[in-house]
């Protein structure tokens, strides 16, 4: 099952890689075109790190679960 931070790990050399590429076909050049690119994966980043925090998916998954006793190894 991919989770959202799968998503985000796929993301950030797609669009680095995929940007700079599009910019420096538009006519940017490279050295130009890699920090603009860049900005975009800062920002996926950024956004799972403060806006969606591993917390708040830890929270959802734990109110889907059933409480379960746990194991008694003895």
């Amino acid at each position: 099952m991919t989770g959202y931070y799968d998503l985000v790990l796929g993301l950030i050399p797609v669009a680095l890689v995929g940007l700079t590429a599009a910019l420096t076909a538009v006519g940017l050049g490279l050295t130009t075109a890699v920090p603009v690119a860049a900005s975009v994966p800062v920002a996926l980043i950024g956004h799972a790190m403060f806006v969606n925090t591993p917390d708040d998916e830890a929270d959802a998954s734990r109110e889907h679960t059933t409480q379960v006793a746990p194991v008694n190894a003895d």
